[in-house]
This record gives C-alpha cells, sequence and structure tokens, in this order.
C-alpha cells in the first residue's frame, strides 16, 4: 500500500529482508510490494501488490507482474485488514502455486499462516518474538524476532 505507515513498512521490510538473506544463491527468490501478482478468477481478473511474495518460478524478464507465488506476504493495518482478510485471502488462496499467505499484524508479534494441504488451507499461529515460522516449502525459517526488529509493541 503505498503511502504506509513506517511501522507497515519496517515490517515489510524485515520480511523481505529476512527471507533474501535465506533464500540468496537459491531457486526461490523474494520480491517487495513493488511487484504486482495477477490472479486469475472464473470471472475477472485481479492484480495486488502484496507486502512481500516470494517465487519459485521465474517470470519472463520483460513481464510486469507475476502469476505463480510460492508465498504471499501482506502487513494488516487498520485500512487494510478486511481486505487482507477476506477479498485478497480468497484471491491468494485460488493459486494453484500457492504454499502459504502471511498476515502479519502490527500491534503485536503475531503472524496467522494460511498453508496449503492435501485437504485445503489450514490457518496456524505463530506468536510471540521467540516463535519461529516454519515455511518447508521453500527450504527456510522465518523467526518472528527477525519480522519486528525495531518495531516497538503498541496497546
Amino acid at each position: 500500500m503505498a503511502g504506509a505507515r513506517l511501522r507497515h513498512n519496517r515490517i515489510a521490510t524485515n520480511v523481505t529482508i529476512a527471507l533474501g538473506a535465506r533464500l540468496r544463491g537459491r531457486r526461490c527468490e523474494v520480491f517487495n510490494s513493488d511487484v504486482k501478482v495477477r490472479i486469475d478468477l472464473p470471472t475477472h481478473v485481479r492484480f495486488y501488490y502484496p507486502d512481500a511474495s516470494v517465487m519459485c518460478q521465474p517470470p519472463p524478464v520483460d513481464q510486469e507482474f507475476h502469476e505463480s507465488p510460492t508465498i504471499v506476504v501482506e502487513v494488516l493495518s487498520r485500512a487494510t485488514r478486511r481486505i487482507d482478510e477476506r477479498e485478497k485471502r480468497s484471491g491468494y488462496l485460488q493459486i494453484p502455486s500457492l504454499a502459504a499467505y502471511l498476515l502479519v499484524e502490527q500491534r503485536t508479534a503475531c503472524v496467522i499462516v494460511y498453508r496449503s494441504t492435501k485437504a485445503g488451507f489450514v490457518r496456524e499461529f505463530y506468536e510471540g518474538l521467540g516463535a519461529v515460522i516454519p515455511l518447508r516449502e521453500i527450504e527456510v525459517e522465518l523467526p518472528l524476532v527477525e519480522i519486528y526488529e525495531r518495531v516497538e509493541p503498541q496497546s
């Protein structure tokens, strides 16, 4: 979301840096919020700019979007929460390549993960700075302490 607050941007940047460092030299690549994701729905096409995404299938070099993300990350805010939790989630979870959709809280160290399983997507919670999100799909772990580095808790 253009013009987001510093807290939102700090968290999104921390996620991008943490994932990027772990994926360096590997097949999958992390992207920031400047790269849009295309979602082909039955009646129309949607484009979203997630706060971070991981793609393991590279698109053509001159393409302006990607349509096969493996991981999508949205940082929740008051202004975007409803869209992130409903509209975007509904769209993202229809992407065949999607392994996990992460919703990152700003006010507290908490991440909700919608993970793809054979039975469909299941919701997982990771809470507290000591928690670590296993992202087996891309063979990395994402510690919440890194996501929330330099982010003061709010009440």
